[in-house]
């Protein structure tokens, strides 16, 4: 790996913690209700460029925007730099356009939910799809940095070499994350103010499914674990297991706590980042497996370190 190579994966890092920031002020928007902080209006706050005398609300989802909006310029910018370092078929430039792809939807997704009006206190269906299929984007564009960064360092991965019980737990990882999704968004529309008001208002007779759909998540979240900690005895080895179970025991914990204390805002975030962790953790180990019989002729460059040995 050359010095230049070392300094492009670096910068991928670099780019990938603060798209993980970006996501995080992202939930912060939703869980505040701040998603209308600048009106019915994109790209315009309150149909200004720098809204004047913003009120908190303003601040914060203006705030994300700006965030945003340099996410997709560093993004940029690692394409470009991946298209003089690498060859056109090099892996890591592959994975680069890849995340370029996943944040422009990622920002169409976004002015979509001001379009739309899928802010405040919004709990139609319609909502809860588009926060899923915006988590999914979400994560697959994190997963595309990911993958540029560490496949800088040389190397043949197909996704049919990667291990079924490491696919098994990347889909559990992602279920669990949507049905938290939704959850988070039943906590912001329909907030408790005890753990029996909240039992009561999601076994009423008449409560909206969006209650009924936030008992889903501790099942699932559960089940998730269990998954994700199979696959790191089986199929993960060094830090990239400790760092697997670590995660997911502090996430299983982090939503006992989350459900005590009535979904506070910075616990959600703390929920969160804990996903965002299992999920990149198990990206690292799925770019880490072995590759496939018919990749064993690459060249001796090519091949990248395990780090899981």
């Amino acid at each position: 790996m050359t010095g230049r190579e070392r300094n492009f994966e670096r910068y991928a890092w670099i780019v990938l913690g603060w798209n993980v920031l970006v996501v995080l002020w992202g939930a912060l928007v939703r869980a505040t209700g701040s998603g209308a902080g600048c009106g019915s209006h994109w790209p315009l706050c309150n149909g200004e460029v720098i809204p004047p005398s913003p009120t908190a609300q303003t601040v914060i989802e203006f705030t994300h925007r700006l965030t945003s909006g340099l996410a997709l310029a560093v993004i940029a910018l690692l394409v470009v730099w991946s298209r003089k370092l690498f060859p056109k078929d090099h892996a890591a430039r592959k994975w680069a356009w890849a995340s370029l792809v996943f944040i422009v939807v990622e920002a169409l997704l976004g002015a979509g939910l001001v379009l739309l009006a899928y802010v405040e206190k919004n709990a139609s269906a319609g909502r809860a799809v588009y926060l899923c299929a915006h988590l999914t984007n979400t994560l697959l564009l994190l997963a595309s940095i990911a993958g540029a960064a560490w496949m800088a360092r040389g190397g043949a991965w197909r996704w049919g070499g990667v291990p079924t019980v490491l696919k098994v737990a990347l889909g559990a990882s992602l279920l669990a994350s949507l049905t938290g999704a939704i959850a988070a968004l039943g906590d912001t529309v329909f907030p408790a103010t005890s753990m029996i008001e909240g039992v009561r208002q999601e076994f009423h007779a008449d409560a909206p499914a969006l209650l009924r759909l936030r008992l889903l998540h501790p099942l699932v979240a559960v089940l998730a674990g269990f998954m994700v900690l199979a696959a790191a005895f089986m199929s993960a080895g060094g830090r990239v297991r400790t760092a697997i179970i670590l995660l997911t025991m502090s996430q299983l914990a982090a939503g006992a706590v989350n459900v005590v204390l009535l979904a506070p805002v910075w616990m959600q975030i703390v929920h969160l980042a804990l996903a965002v962790g299992i999920w990149l953790t198990l990206v690292v180990g799925s770019l880490d497996a072995p590759p496939l019989v018919g990749d064993e002729q690459a060249p001796a460059g090519a091949r990248r370190p395990a780090i899981h040995r």
